[in-house]
């Protein structure tokens, strides 16, 4: 599944939702210095915010495809997994992972961050969970079961997910980043916020989504219709509910 978001990814970087200002502001706040590493950062939408706000951003992605993207809208992007990735001696005032770090080995992740950081620099990892409207979410699973009717149970409850569905995601985040030793204790922070979507604008994000980026045109179309007529039902828009949660830990060490 982690290699598929590469599939389409100029409709990747065009439909999926940016983060939230005040994410972005906490990051950079947080941060002793405006080196950021981003890590698995796709096309560039975390990283393209963070410069914005005044920070140098290098990307890490696994991903070719992604990556070219990202590079065409001017980032500076090497393709290596973060594990695998050789700083060459190069450190950073934060590593960051916008929706991105369960892709990550949780202990070797940590332990990346930690040799690439200057003392009193931020490791952040942090993802965007949504909530559809019942009409649509039942919509979308009913269609997605008649499409994929093997689908176990599990896979079907992701496509209706709460706002806390990161929760055992972090903890597994929060729990490496203590076992490293080498980072204070481990905080979360949380952004509540809402999205005003379109049919098309919905229609255009759920092909970029985990589930449905492996399927063929063929059962993926009927979804995307039955999924439309829902949101036509609701008058052609409604609003996304979305929880942007962030766990975060400081490199022990005193700055220079």
């Amino acid at each position: 599944m982690a290699e598929s978001f590469g599939e389409d990814a100029e409709r990747y970087d065009r439909a999926r939702p940016r983060y939230p200002d005040a994410l972005i502001h906490r990051i950079r706040v947080a941060a002793p210095g405006p080196d950021i590493l981003d890590v698995g950062c796709g096309t560039g939408i975390a990283a393209r915010q963070l410069q914005a706000a005044g920070c140098r951003v290098l990307g890490v992605e696994p991903d070719a495809r992604m990556a070219g993207v990202a590079r065409g809208f001017g980032l500076a992007v090497e393709v290596a997994t973060f594990e695998e990735w050789t700083p060459q001696g190069r450190e950073f005032d934060a590593v960051t992972a916008g929706q991105a770090w369960h892709w990550i080995d949780p202990v070797a992740g940590a332990a990346q961050a930690a040799r690439v950081l200057r003392p009193g620099g931020c490791l952040t990892a942090f993802w965007s969970a949504f909530q559809l409207p019942d009409e649509v979410a039942d919509a979308l699973t009913a269609a997605y079961v008649r499409a994929v009717p093997d689908a176990p149970a599990h896979v079907r409850a992701m496509l209706k997910p709460p706002l806390d569905a990161y929760k055992t995601v972090l903890a597994t985040a929060g729990e490496a980043i203590v076992q490293s030793g080498t980072f204070g204790a481990p905080e979360q922070w949380r952004t509540d916020w809402e999205s005003t979507y379109t049919r098309d604008a919905l229609l255009d994000q759920l092909p970029t989504t985990g589930l449905l980026t492996r399927l063929p045109a063929r059962q993926l179309a009927p979804i995307l219709r039955e999924v439309g007529e829902a949101v036509d039902a609701l008058g052609g828009a409604f609003t996304m509910r979305y929880a942007t949660v962030a766990i975060t830990a400081v490199r022990a060490g005193r700055r220079a």
